[in-house]
């Protein structure tokens, strides 16, 4: 899955979707897609990744307790 860096609007290869989706989880591996060559993996702060269309990833993969916003 390609996503996007809010900061520099590099696209960066997410191959593990399960630690994507997982709100537990705070920071995610990925690739950098720069170049012909395939880049190293780094280490992205979910909450600093959007989708390619600029649209913000899910609340429930960034926090375990969003559906207690939910109810109030």
């Amino acid at each position: 899955m390609l996503l996007k860096n809010k900061q520099d609007g590099a696209l960066i290869k997410i191959e593990d979707t399960i630690q994507l989706i997982n709100p537990l989880q705070s920071n995610i591996e990925g690739c950098i897609q720069e170049g012909q060559e395939e880049q190293p993996p780094e280490e992205f702060a979910k909450e600093m990744l959007i989708f390619p269309s600029g649209e913000e990833l899910p609340r429930c993969w960034l926090d375990a307790n969003y559906q207690h916003y939910l109810n109030h």
